[in-house]
């Protein structure tokens, strides 16, 4: 903050009127997020109560499913989560089912936990709850049909990087490996 006020400054265009509607906008932007997230939070209190994460995490336990079926599964279940929850709330509710599972499988932890990065993210952009959404809206005024359109290119930019990480999955592993293999590493 005390950049952009030095950076407006030396420009000429601070003055008490841009710097009164600044703070203004940074109040309102924040006080939609925090609704945004008292929402969230509530929600996600609500499901945790439901059970109905953990259910679900259960049920893809009992599917026996191979390791490529398998993160199929968990990208269709994280996005599905994703639609109706935050993306932390998400995955704390669902990784203690998960993350036995992903063991099961064979599957490095380090690389799972890029994988679900990319797909909790990926699903705070799809409608019709997709918190990111939300926040671009509020920033923009544009309707959500639109700002939903505008995101879809990266949901899919997002999907193709999830099936690179499948088919590479040293892009996302080698530099912890390489920092665990250095010496004090």
């Amino acid at each position: 903050m005390i950049g952009s006020l030095i950076l407006a400054a030396s420009q000429g265009s601070l003055n008490w009127k841009s710097f009164t509607e600044s703070l203004m906008g940074a109040t309102y932007t924040s006080a939609m997020i925090a609704l945004i997230l008292a929402g969230a939070a509530f929600l996600s209190l609500s499901m945790g109560f439901t059970g109905l994460p953990r259910g679900l995490a259960d049920m893809i336990a009992t599917l026996e499913l191979s390791r490529f079926e398998l993160l199929m599964v968990l990208l269709v279940f994280y996005i599905i989560l994703g639609m109706f929850l935050d993306g932390i709330s998400s995955v704390v509710l669902t990784m203690a089912v998960v993350e036995p599972m992903i063991r099961q499988a064979g599957i490095d932890l380090i690389w799972f936990g890029i994988f679900i990065v990319v797909v909790v993210e990926m699903a705070q952009i799809t409608p019709p709850i997709g918190f990111n959404l939300f926040v671009l809206q509020g920033m923009t005024n544009y309707q959500m049909g639109f700002i939903a359109r505008a995101a879809f290119p990266m949901f899919l930019i997002m999907v193709l990087m999830v099936f690179v990480l499948i088919a590479f999955p040293e892009v996302a592993t080698w530099l912890p490996e390489n920092i665990r293999s250095r010496p004090g590493g």
